[in-house]
């Protein structure tokens, strides 16, 4: 079954640029993962430096026991210390229902 992870980041505003380059970086990695399925960021209308990201992966497991050990991830893992102003607010969801407008 797949899992939805909600990660909120608060930024120190003059690490804003680097924030988004090194996630950048991942999210381009992220989608040619077989055990991935979407990405969203998300800025907060009323803060530049806040941000939440919408992630859903195919299996926790996958995610715990394989995607974060990616070396691709250890760059951002090392300078998020550096670049948010608290720990990472994360939080796991399970999908019951999705509803599309169709273009």
């Amino acid at each position: 079954m797949s899992v939805t992870y909600l990660i909120r980041f608060d930024v120190h505003p003059d690490q804003r640029k680097s924030f988004l380059d090194l996630l950048t970086g991942v999210l381009d990695a992220m989608h040619r993962e077989p055990m991935f399925h979407e990405a969203i960021l998300h800025r907060d209308p009323e803060s530049e430096d806040r941000f939440m990201l919408y992630e859903t992966w195919e299996s926790h497991e996958d995610v715990l026991n394989v995607q974060l050990h990616r070396p691709y991830r250890r760059a951002w893992h090392e300078a998020l210390p550096k670049i948010l102003q608290g720990e990472r607010e994360i939080s796991v969801w399970q999908k019951i229902r999705v509803d599309r407008r169709h273009h």
